[in-house]
């Protein structure tokens, strides 16, 4: 059943407001690179916020059109002039707060004719809403959080001399990347009918095999950047044509216009670079192992490519603590990753199923309407 309670209110109210403090601090870490004289990270971290907010606003717009689809043209005409302003988050925080408070605080008394509900509808409407919002943050924190974070902990084994705007700013990706895989997949089992939700000690496991997962592998890339920025770039094209590949064998039917999808899809290949990806809603045991299997490959290749590279950086300190943390974080990130899908995983203690995300095809189809943008978008 669907329920928007006053905890997820809350949260959403502290979702928006990290959001906005994000921006300022992206904004105030790119103004200190400036007028310290490092122009190209400026210009990378504006980018790097530039592009994500380009994508999420055709995204929303989009996603506006379809939901408003046959009504009046002028409320989109306005919608589209405020997502040109990369300012149409907020429309979607507004909505997802408006409804959300209708059922949270407001008590609707319900005696009309049994399945009209006034209070069903609007419940339906707030966890649309924050579904939705939780879709668009996911496509940031790939394009964007994760990005920044790889170049803050680049800059940092790079140059050394460390200023606090920079911890502000690792500390704050590291709090959107944990934020947004955490809400991710409360929506998804608040909006998919087949879907069981998550326990607390569930969240937990599934929080900290993203994590350390994602960490590891950003460790990883830094240093291969740190040895030659040429073969990290070539690394990341590969790893990405490799995700669009495998999004195109899919056949994913996200969108509703083949631009879009084709969008929807580059997208997708460039989240795959840092976390698995579930696009079908099928069983996935054999693509999540061997997609961490290669992940491990690839890591344990960088460093031993890196000592063959320059024996002499074995001695540094630098080199030994981040190969430390990069093989460690992956070991407990996989730990967390079995025991999740063993253990904590909603489907293992509702129902016998392991290491699988299911969602049946037809039925899927048939209840698109009623389950939203979910049903064809899908993360383990």
């Amino acid at each position: 059943t669907m329920k928007f309670t006053k905890q997820n209110f809350f949260f959403l109210v502290g979702g928006m407001i990290i959001y906005v403090v994000d921006i300022g601090v992206d904004f105030w870490v790119a103004s200190r690179y400036f007028c310290q004289g490092q122009y190209s990270w400026s210009i990378l971290i504006l980018c790097f916020r530039g592009l994500s907010s380009i994508i999420t606003q055709i995204f929303s717009y989009e996603w506006f059109k379809n939901d408003w689809e046959g009504t009046d043209t002028g409320k989109l005409k306005l919608v589209f002039l405020v997502h040109l302003f990369h300012c149409g988050i907020f429309i979607r925080y507004w909505f997802a707060l408006k409804y959300g408070c209708q059922v949270a605080f407001k008590q609707t008394n319900s005696r009309g004719a049994p399945g009209a509900d006034p209070s069903n509808s609007i419940q339906k409407q707030a966890v649309d809403a924050v579904t939705d919002i939780n879709m668009l943050r996911v496509f940031k924190t790939f394009l964007e959080t994760t990005p920044q974070l790889f170049l803050q902990i680049y800059i940092l084994m790079e140059h050394g001399n460390t200023h606090f705007y920079q911890y502000v700013a690792i500390v704050m990706s590291f709090c959107g990347i944990s934020l947004s895989m955490v809400d991710y997949q409360i929506s998804l089992r608040k909006s998919l009918p087949d879907k069981d939700e998550l326990r607390v000690l569930s969240k937990f496991m599934y929080l900290f095999y993203k994590l350390l997962t994602i960490t590891s592998w950003i460790l990883s890339i830094s240093l291969i950047t740190l040895l030659n920025v040429r073969v990290s770039v070539i690394l990341l094209i590969f790893l990405w044509i490799c995700g669009f590949t495998w999004t195109l064998k899919q056949h994913t039917t996200f969108c509703k216009s083949k631009k879009m999808e084709y969008l929807y899809r580059t997208v997708v290949g460039i989240i795959l670079i840092f976390s698995f990806f579930n696009i079908k809603g099928r069983r996935t045991k054999v693509y999540i192992s061997i997609y961490y299997a290669t992940h491990t490959v690839v890591t344990l290749g960088i460093l031993f490519v890196y000592m063959f590279w320059n024996p002499s950086i074995i001695k540094e300190i630098c080199f030994t603590t981040v190969s430390i943390l990069t093989i460690s974080s992956l070991v407990l990130g996989i730990i967390f990753l079995v025991v999740y899908y063993s253990h904590f995983h909603p489907t293992t203690y509702c129902r016998p199923q392991i290491y699988s995300d299911e969602v049946d095809g037809v039925s899927g189809q048939k209840d698109r309407v009623k389950t939203g943008r979910f049903q064809n978008f899908l993360m383990q």
